[in-house]
């Protein structure tokens, strides 16, 4: 399969492409000068390529972040989405195309809507989920109307070594390596009274390439590992692995406007249509993490 990966050089998609080799795929990024919302450079660049498969990772991905610049969220991961699928749609044979949401757009319903399923009315909280959300409308737009073999995943939170501390997970797990060496007195977090569905992000990737193999267009697919952990406990975890007794306290500036208090999905219908099996527990997921920040501090 000739696939063509956006945000290449971000943390997914190094190893989405480490996935899609060993799989036998070949893979091209976009050239780095070329910006998803620069339309007709981007048109040109793909159908330059001619690819038979597109997995659109290329975003704006902070959701604390798309608080201080909306605009520039909504120009990238939506008008962004809306220009390569028109790329896409120009290539003389369509590919079929992965577009990556977020489990961000279910929002929050409340307890009794939870495992968040497919079909889960949507109710997007920060900019970044709007974004995602109207991206996903666009899909929709393109599938019926233009008949573009396009796919959304909504993977729910995933992490795994070698991704930024931007994020809760390395974020905590940076802390940790980090006041090993330095004995740090406490290890600074956000709001630890969320729960969160978390993921290995080499079994995301997996589920990316099956869902270019086996998912029907048109339709959107949960990632997620079907439960609900609280970040507490991962930081908890954390601590206990790295053999410290040390305190976790909450930095007012590391919370959020607003934060969904509770999110896990349903991932039945990817795991029944593409035959996916997650295969590392979030244990191992934690242990990963953390011996790559200790490698690097």
């Amino acid at each position: 399969m000739r696939v063509l990966v956006t945000g290449i050089k971000g943390f997914v998609g190094s190893w989405l492409v480490a996935h899609f080799e060993t799989s036998g795929d070949t893979v091209t990024g976009l050239d780095e000068h070329v910006d998803v919302t620069d339309a007709g450079a981007l048109r040109e660049a793909v159908v330059g390529v001619a690819p038979e498969a597109i997995v659109h990772l290329a975003a704006l991905s902070s959701v604390g972040s798309s608080w201080g610049e909306s605009s520039r969220t909504y120009e990238v991961n939506t008008v962004g989405s809306a220009n390569l699928l028109d790329a896409a749609a120009a290539c003389a044979c369509p590919p079929r195309v992965l577009l990556v949401s977020s489990s961000e757009v279910y929002g929050w319903a409340g307890w009794d809507a939870l495992p968040a399923r497919e079909e889960t009315p949507v109710r997007p909280l920060s900019p970044y989920a709007a974004s995602k959300a109207a991206a996903e409308i666009v899909a929709a737009q393109m599938f019926r109307a233009r008949k573009l073999e396009v796919i959304v995943a909504r993977p729910f939170n995933h992490t795994g070594p070698g991704q930024t501390a931007s994020f809760v997970v390395p974020a905590l797990a940076s802390q940790v390596a980090a006041a090993v060496g330095s004995g740090a007195s406490s290890i600074q977090t956000g709001n630890l009274d969320v729960n969160r569905d978390i993921s290995d992000v080499r079994d995301v990737v997996v589920a990316y390439r099956l869902l270019l193999e086996r998912g029907r267009p048109g339709q959107v697919y949960n990632v997620c590992s079907g439960r609900s952990v609280s970040i507490r406990s991962v930081a908890e975890r954390l601590v206990e692995l790295s053999g410290l007794d040390i305190p976790i306290t909450v930095d007012p500036d590391r919370v959020r406007p607003v934060d969904v208090p509770d999110l896990w999905g349903d991932p039945g219908r990817l795991v029944s249509e593409c035959g996916w099996e997650p295969a590392y527990s979030l244990d191992r997921t934690l242990r990963d993490v953390l011996d790559y920040w200790k490698a690097i501090s």
